[in-house]
């Protein structure tokens, strides 16, 4: 359950087009070359990254892909995301001994559907659930503000907020022209940008893995959308995030009650050893 929340999710993007030159009427021969959307995108990084904010905040779903390695575990996903309140996820991948895993989030509840050959050993349940706000406030962290690191317009707010991006130049990805950015921060500057609860949890975790400092690298398509991301967080974290299908019709739903056990309450009372 652990691997939904190392999918991480950042992206940056594009500026508004420029109003040509009141003079000049458009079409004439004096009138200014207007610059192409890619020419925006690498021309005004603050102003990218808003519109990029507003493009996806438009956006009601996108299909994601991640490859990489979280947490020292290697990570192969892929599945949707519902942008809305709650962000809502849904992810397959692959269990420790091949069995295929789906994990579906609703808000700070992640849901993991149970194989069909051990559900018998669990009351027929399909479903298992934990809540991670819960979970979170017995350890005195927020856990669900880390699951709203998924919605790419939270990680677009972080990296407005951070001064580094640079422009690496124009590429091709999944078959759309985008603008590559990249920027590589302190490791303080990245945890600047994080509420106080969430940013206890994740730098004793990374003091504790040895990062210093994060590389982001970004893509951004003409239609100011993040396309790719790819993160790297000393040996903790190297991950890349790919995004398709903006705007297609997704549906995630809660799994049924009587389908789903907690398995909070399962362990409750079990030995924990020492």
């Amino acid at each position: 359950m652990s691997l939904w929340k190392k999918t991480s999710v950042l992206a940056v993007s594009a500026l508004t087009a420029l109003a040509v030159t009141a003079c000049a009427k458009p079409g004439s021969p004096d009138a200014p070359k207007q610059p192409s959307v890619l020419e925006l995108l690498a021309s005004d990084l603050k102003g990218s990254l808003q519109k990029t904010i507003e493009t996806t905040d438009k956006a009601e779903s996108v299909a994601v892909t991640a490859e990489g390695t979280a947490a020292g575990q290697k990570v192969s996903m892929q599945g949707v995301m519902h942008l809305g309140d709650p962000v809502k996820l849904e992810m397959s991948t692959t269990g420790p001994d091949g069995t295929p895993v789906i994990v579906r989030m609703i808000g700070a509840v992640c849901y993991v559907e149970v194989p069909e050959a051990q559900r018998s050993g669990l009351g027929g349940k399909r479903w298992m659930k934990l809540d991670l706000s819960a979970m979170g406030a017995q350890a005195g962290m927020d856990f669900s503000k880390q699951f709203e690191d998924v919605d790419p317009t939270k990680q677009i707010k972080t990296l407005l907020a951070t001064e580094g991006v640079t422009v690496v130049g124009e590429e091709t990805i999944n078959g759309a022209r985008t603008v590559h950015y990249t920027l590589t921060a302190p490791v303080a500057t990245y945890l600047g940008q994080l509420d106080a609860e969430t940013r206890a949890g994740a730098e004793k975790e990374m003091a504790k893995q040895g990062v210093k400092e994060i590389t982001i690298e970004l893509w951004v398509d003409e239609q100011y959308q993040p396309r790719r991301v790819h993160m790297i967080m000393g040996a903790m974290n190297d991950l890349t995030v790919n995004y398709t299908d903006y705007g297609k019709p997704v549906n995630i739903e809660t799994p049924p009650a009587a389908q789903t056990g907690d398995l909070a309450e399962m362990l409750k009372g079990l030995p924990t050893g020492n």
